[in-house]
């Protein structure tokens, strides 16, 4: 059974969004989850602005996992 990613949960990105500046492995919280399966996530830079809220499927974003480390990156 899969973990059923819940609202305000951090997940990762699993791939590139370059129209969006976004890259695999960049870590958003979502904002909303919907009965049938996709997520509003919300990616914030460092300062805590907003870089982009976006709906996004299971096949996008996975949940974190607890040992896995944060990295930091400068925008493109």
């Amino acid at each position: 059974m899969s973990h059923k990613i819940e609202e305000l949960e951090p997940v990762v990105l699993t791939r590139d969004l370059p129209e969006l500046r976004l890259r695999r492995g960049d870590v958003g919280a979502v904002v909303h989850r919907y009965e049938a399966g996709p997520y509003d996530v919300e990616f914030v830079s460092g300062g805590g602005e907003t870089v982009a809220v976006m709906t996004l499927s299971d096949a996008d974003v996975r949940p974190m996992a607890p040992g896995e480390i944060l990295h930091a990156r400068p925008p493109r």
